[in-house]
Parts: C-alpha cells; structure tokens; sequence
C-alpha cells in the first residue's frame, strides 16, 4: 500500500515541503532513497524501538521509502515522525486519513518520545504558504510554530500519543499564542538601565544618538572606565521590535536551535557578544551544514565586539562586506545561502596594549611604537564602516558618589523611538531601509543639505583629518540623526560639529 505524509527540510532561514512516499509491498527489503545524510538513514533503528514501546512490530515485508523532491538533500532527524506514521499506515497498521493535510516534523527517542527540532518556525510559515491546514510537531516546538497565523498547530509528546488521535482515539486541541500579550509581557522588561551609570554624559549621548539611528559605534578608553557596562545596557534604549522584525528574528534564532519553549516568540532586539576567540565560520557562519553566525543572530539587533583589536584580524575583515551589504551569502559546492545580518556594530577597546594611552592620571608603560602597532590591528576600511568613535575617560570620585541619579533607559528610548519614527516617514518609499545608517548615497544627497557654513566646516575637517569618501558619507548621517533628536528638519552647523567629534580615531594620534 502507497501512503504519503509530508514535512519539510530547512535550507538557510527558508524551509522546502518533502513529500514522503512509503510502499509497503511483498519482500523483505527495507529502501530508503531521495538523497537522506547518515541522520535520516539511521532513523530506521529508531522508529523500530518506537514501535516495540507503543506494542507493535515492525512490519515484516518489503519496504521502500521515496523523499522527494529526490534531488535535495535531507538532513537531521525532524523526519523520524513523519516516516513512522507513513510506515505504519502504508502497513495498514493504523489510518492516515486524520491526518490529510498536515505537515509532520519530529525525532523519536527509542521510548516513542516526540523530541524537539530546529527550525519548526521557518517549517510553519512554508506549511501556510503551501497550503498546509496543520502542523504536529513536537510540544516544546509548539509555541514556536504557533505564532504562525493561518494554521493549526498541535504539540505531541510520543508516538503513542500520535497514534491514538489517528485512531480517534482522543481529539488534540491547536495551540493558540497570543502575540500581543507576549509583547506587553516581555518587550519593555530589561535587568539594566543606563540611571545605573555615574558620568559619561557625552558617551550616553553618543551612544543614544548611534541607536537613533542604527549606527555602528566604537568605545576607546582605557580598563575600568565603562565601556562594557555602557554596551550591556544598550538594549534599554533600543525601539522596541515590531511584529515583522520578532518574525525573522525569532526565524534566526529557530534555525539555529536558540529558541527559549516558555517564549515562542523573540520581543526584544538580541544583544550578541562573542568571545574574541571566535573563528571566522562561528562570526559569519557556515559549515557543511550552513549555520547562521553570530552576525545573523544579531539580526535587528546588536552585536558586540569587546577589546577589539585582540580578535584575529581575519575574523574582523570579514565584518566589512556584511557591515555595509547587510547580508551573507554562504556558498558551499551544492547550495547557496542567504542569512540576513542588518545588525548594529558596537566594540570597545583599549587605546594601547597597557590601557593607559592618554590617560588623565595614569602613564602608559607601553614601549615606542607599540601603540601605533597595536590600533593598526583595525584596518582603516573597517574603521571608516564605523560612524561613531567616542573616547570614554574614567570617572572620578565626585561623579561615582552623586547621589542624584541619572537619566533612565525609558526618558532615552522615548527620543530614539521619535526619531526612527521621523525616518519611517522619511524612507517610506525605500524599500529595505528604515533609518538612517541605511542610506545610499543618493539618499544622502536627497536628505542631507548642508548650508555654506556647514559645507566650510566639513571641508576643513576632511582636509585636517585626510578623511576618506565613506567617513564623509557617515558623518553626513549622523548629523542627519542628530538633527532629528532634535526634530530639525535640517542639518545645522551645531549637528554636523557633533557628528565630525564622533569621529576621534580619525585624529591625529590615534589611528595611523
């Protein structure tokens, strides 16, 4: 007996349907064909344990088993449920016919359990757009595929389970998840704020003013003064997610296995920081299996390069092309594939190997040249992709022990969101691009006027600082987001001195 049942193979962030054909006839030969990695073979040992614990038997004639479509290759063990349901039905064992339009995912453990799979939400969407009227999937996948509108999605715990609803045995009952709740609950919830922070009024402006407008910014100053506390509390200030964005997001984050069961759904922007110890293929991605890296599961969100210059100097030349792309292709000999990587860079580092370079009280121990030696680990076309360089001094004693309290993340987030909201308007009919670290050049020309008082002083600091094309396009966007901080609808002077100081790697001294 020929039966079909259908799941999907995940490639990327994007899931392709796999319809499974299982013939049941007269032999004794067990096939199974359509281009399956050691995982999908092996899943034979293991649906035959699920059987014996559920008390049926293996059924004892010929056995051939068809994935297609046959030219794709199928990995994992998400086909475990589907390819013991067809073998059980096509061995007139139970009845498929509940089953009719559904798409099933799952890995059986040698008891009968349903066990948990990556990439269950990019499955569901392509279940919606195929058709598919519902999903079974393992439990702790539910949630996960439920945020899904448009499809029933039911959580199964065992084969048994599974088996009972195809006899109508008991009925199970879709998942619902409110989305909405879900934001309210767990958008607005951070451990840190920035009324945490003693001094550094002008890095907390400069950081609100890279977050107003999604550009990249680096910390220089020496141990002690900040620069990690001031990252980590990035998140307070950043706008919340909106429904599209946690869709993709949480699309990243299911590919690669980091989905939390008790929240489906990712509401707030993910803060990444990988160890400066990290390969190439763990910052950018790939493997046999593409994987996303860490820039991708910083997607719409921001990703955090401590001590900069202590990465290998491979691992940051990688970062140019997504840092200005906004994706990475991942080319292996038999597919191609596209992870998006439209994050915010944020990095710290010291000024020299000591820390102490240009220290207010301290003297730097650092031999001659060893300074210079130690900043030209940053390549210049990697700094000119950074908008935003601010030099963080420590705080003295007066400052620490203040007891009035500083400025909260909300009375910051609420000016950063006025101002993304400013360039929501402005860039309403570009698709792609919703605020200003995203311009083009034409964009820049369109929206970035400049009077002959501006013009005069960014000429002089391209001359002064032998500034390159691209830093001058930068500066020209942080100025265009300081300006709507400001909610002026053109760049003064007083903007564009401000985006030309966040440019202190740029000075004399500090970078060669």
């Amino acid at each position: 007996m020929l039966v079909k049942t259908f799941s999907a193979a995940v490639f990327g962030i994007e899931a392709v349907p796999v319809t499974i054909e299982v013939d049941v006839t007269r032999g004794v030969r067990y096939m199974l064909v359509g281009l399956p990695d050691a995982a999908v073979k092996e899943s034979q040992q293991r649906i035959e344990s699920a059987m014996r614990a559920v008390g049926l038997r293996w059924p004892g004639r010929q056995v051939i088993i068809n994935m297609a479509p046959a030219d794709i290759r199928k990995e994992g063990s998400s086909y475990d449920l589907p390819l013991a349901v067809g073998i059980l039905a096509a061995s007139e064992m139970v009845s498929a016919g509940r089953l009719k339009g559904m798409l099933l995912t799952g890995e059986l453990s040698l008891d009968g359990a349903v066990k948990p799979v990556r990439g269950v939400l990019p499955m569901a969407l392509q279940a919606r757009a195929s058709g598919f009227s519902g999903m079974m999937v393992p439990a702790e996948n539910a949630g996960e595929a439920a945020v899904v509108s448009g499809i029933d999605v039911y959580g199964v715990t065992s084969l048994d389970e599974v088996l009972r609803y195809m006899e109508g045995k008991i009925d199970l009952q879709p998942l619902n998840v409110d989305m909405h709740s879900l934001f309210s609950m767990q958008g607005n919830r951070y451990d840190s704020d920035f009324a945490d922070v003693r001094g550094q009024e002008n890095v907390k402006r400069a950081l609100e003013v890279a977050v107003a407008g999604a550009h990249n910014a680096c910390m220089i100053g020496p141990p002690g003064s900040g620069k990690t506390m001031l990252a980590r509390r990035l998140p307070s200030i950043l706008p919340p997610l909106t429904l599209e964005e946690a869709l993709e997001t949480t699309r990243i984050h299911s590919v690669a296995g980091n989905i939390d069961n008790h929240v489906p759904l990712m509401t707030r922007r993910p803060f990444r920081s990988p160890h400066h110890t990290s390969s190439d293929i763990a910052m950018v991605g790939g493997g046999s299996i593409p994987q996303p890296g860490e820039i991708s599961l910083a997607h719409n969100g921001v990703l955090f390069l401590d001590e900069l210059p202590e990465f290998k100097r491979s691992v940051l030349e990688v970062l140019r092309q997504p840092l200005e792309d906004r994706v990475i292709t991942i080319s292996r000999a038999r597919m191609s594939c596209d992870f998006p990587a439209s994050f915010m860079l944020i990095a710290s580092l010291n000024p020299c190997p000591c820390g102490f370079h240009n220290h207010p009280e301290k003297e730097c121990t650092c031999a001659p040249g060893m300074v210079q030696r130690y900043l030209n680990r940053l390549s210049g076309p990697l700094l000119d992709r950074i908008d935003i360089h601010i030099e963080v001094v420590p705080v003295n004693y007066e400052k620490l022990a203040a007891a009035s309290p500083s400025e909260p993340s909300a009375a910051v987030r609420e000016r950063v969101v006025k101002a993304r909201e400013i360039q929501s308007g402005r860039f309403a009919g570009n698709d792609g691009i919703y605020c200003n670290a995203q311009m083009t050049s034409a964009l820049i020309r369109r929206h970035c006027h400049l009077d002959d008082t501006g013009g005069r002083l960014l000429r002089a600091a391209m001359e002064m600082r032998g500034l390159s094309a691209r830093a001058y396009d930068r500066i020209l966007k942080v100025a265009r987001t300081i300006a709507d901080l400001d909610a002026s609808e053109t760049i003064r002077p007083d903007h564009l001195s401000e985006a030309i100081n966040y440019r202190n790697l740029d000075r004399e001294g500090w970078a060669g």
